[in-house]
């Protein structure tokens, strides 16, 4: 980064922090202090590793900066080798202390210290790692809805993250698939401008012909799959998801209910709702999605398939925004109208499966230090996610984005596109 405008990247912080407290509001000290799988982590330990992100990386070493306590060190580094110890990912639920008045404290003290160091004018590097920062705490946000949901969903009260409104549901429009000539096509982010590393380098790749379905596969388009006896026949899945499917038990998308015979209902942030034949069926893992499309004829896009659909519909006008963290809704909705040939949920709603592992693209570089490990080093067991979800901040999203999972995650919000 060259030319640092400060005042734009300051009410950005400030932006990106109070979000990150609003979703908070409402919530208990014993709300945060949650943990209901290993996978998943407490809110109250959400807002203080992002505050340990901007704490280490950009303002351990200033001039007169001080610590909030040399113990957040230890308790909040999540996965960064270089930067020394950490405490047990499995057992954060059992930090009682500090307490939750304790993390808001912390995040008040490095957000002053942020504030400081922004008046007295950052290096482009400490501009680029605040940026960094803020895009990583927008994960979090993310990950402070996917993690409460799951948090809230062992509990029989089954308690409501946000009110609902009474909406009713109606039979989706008919999917159409979007056709693409192919050929030699560029993918990945340019070379300005933010970015993860593992977005990078923009590199040529050739495909095939190949058609999108122009919207995500509904709760009804998949209840036919699951009636059907989705889960009770293996010749629809890859080994290991049959595997799944035996040694877990699944029979329906993670949060469903089935409450009577063919009588499902749907756990949400919103709390226990029926199903909406119209929205887009969400928490499935890869061999869910995968086991979808080989049974509706159809496949999952490969990543580079669905960026380059992505790129032509937004370059050419014929992209229909699905559901962003900003809109307040908490849960996937139905597809918009979309123009002719044209994408719907894109972004948003649901992230979208695609068929490819995560692996480094051609010419791939980690930045040097510990912040180096933010993506590379997860390369391996991992399949890519496109497109964002309701969950995603908007200001944080971009077509070249790379989420990525293991096969069998399902607490994410994630759904499916077709591709064939």
């Amino acid at each position: 980064m060259s030319g640092v405008n400060t005042v734009a990247l300051a009410r950005r912080l400030a932006d990106v922090r109070r979000q990150s407290m609003a979703l908070a509001e409402g919530l208990s000290a014993e709300d945060c202090q949650l943990q209901s799988m290993d996978d998943a982590s407490p809110v109250k330990w959400h807002l203080a590793h992002t505050t340990w992100f901007f704490e280490t990386f950009v303002l351990d070493g200033q001039a007169g900066y001080r610590a909030f306590d040399e113990r957040y060190r230890v308790l909040f580094n999540s996965y960064y080798v270089g930067v020394g110890e950490r405490f047990a990912r499995p057992q954060r639920g059992l930090l009682s202390r500090p307490s939750l008045d304790d993390v808001m404290a912390y995040r008040r003290h490095v957000d002053e210290a942020l504030a400081q160091a922004l008046r007295r004018g950052p290096t482009p590097r400490q501009a680029e790692l605040l940026t960094l920062g803020l895009h990583h705490e927008q994960q979090h946000q993310e990950l402070i809805l996917t993690d409460l949901l799951h948090h809230f969903s062992v509990n029989p009260l089954a308690p409501a993250y946000r009110p609902a409104a009474a909406v009713a549901s109606s039979p989706p429009r008919p999917m159409r698939f979007v056709d693409h000539a192919g050929g030699a096509v560029e993918i990945g982010a340019e070379a300005t401008g933010f970015a993860f590393d593992n977005e990078r380098p923009r590199h040529t790749v050739w495909l095939a012909p190949y058609a999108l379905a122009d919207r995500l596969v509904t709760e009804g388009e998949y209840l036919a799959f699951v009636e059907d006896g989705g889960y009770r026949e293996p010749r629809w899945w890859l080994s290991d998801g049959w595997d799944a499917v035996q040694r877990l038990g699944w029979r329906a998308p993670l949060y469903w209910r089935e409450e009577a015979a063919g009588v499902w209902r749907r756990f949400g942030l919103l709390g226990l709702q029926p199903l909406r034949t119209d929205a887009p069926v969400c928490h499935v893992s890869y061999y869910e999605a995968d086991a979808y499309a080989r049974w509706a004829g159809a496949r999952l896009p490969t990543e580079a398939e669905w960026e380059h659909a992505a790129i032509v519909a937004l370059a050419e006008g014929r992209a229909a925004t699905g559901t962003l963290l900003e809109d307040g809704r908490f849960a996937p909705q139905p597809a918009r109208p979309v123009a002719d040939g044209g994408l719907a949920q894109l972004p948003g709603d649901c992230w979208q499966w695609t068929a490819s592992a995560y692996l480094p693209y051609p010419g791939f570089r980690t930045d040097e230090g510990a912040v180096g490990e933010y993506n590379g080093k997860f390369m391996v067991n991992q399949m890519v996610l496109r497109g964002g979800s309701c969950a995603t901040p908007r200001s944080h999203w971009r077509a070249s984005y790379r989420n990525f999972f293991p096969a069998g995650a399902r607490w994410q919000f994630s759904g499916v596109r077709l591709a064939r």
